[in-house]
């Protein structure tokens, strides 16, 4: 079965193009753990995406993304409860192959979640004024690889 793919509004279509990195993240994570690369390695690589990219990510769909659908919303509940899941994981500095395990497919969920289903509710509920909002205040982060270390070649 083809599964037809997500039109989305320009405003968000700059967080879901920051959500493939994220992807990509899982992927290196997954591919470095097969290879048997040094958990060390790894985690000096998973910090600086975070820093980088994902916390501002998560940062930004809680300011300006997640409003449209109101704080009790359960779906943005989840998602913020899976960003401060995450975030816990990302700083854990004990038991680095577990973290980086739960971090690999934690990630991939999530990102998962917020693209199938999170952000066509989203979408749906927006109005124009929001999605222009959001399109004016959103300024997309152009991922620049970190090549001092690429363990997952």
């Amino acid at each position: 079965m083809k599964v037809k793919p997500i039109k989305r509004h320009k405003a968000i279509q700059p967080l879901s193009r920051e959500h493939h990195q994220g992807l990509l993240l899982s992927w290196k994570i997954r591919t470095g753990l097969s290879k048997g690369v040094s958990t060390k390695r790894i985690k000096t690589y998973v910090d600086w995406f975070y820093t980088t990219y994902l916390a501002p990510h998560f940062e930004e769909e809680e300011k300006h993304l997640f409003p449209i659908l109101g704080k009790d919303n359960a779906m943005v509940k989840k998602a913020v409860a899976q960003h401060r899941r995450l975030d816990r994981l990302f700083k854990s500095t004990t038991e680095l192959n577990k973290s980086l395990n739960r971090i690999e497919e934690e990630l991939e969920q999530h990102i998962r979640f917020e693209e199938r289903v999170l952000f066509n509710e989203i979408q749906k509920m927006a109005t124009e004024q929001q999605l222009q909002f959001i399109l004016e205040h959103h300024i997309e982060t152009k991922f620049s690889e970190n090549t001092t270390d690429s363990f997952w070649e």
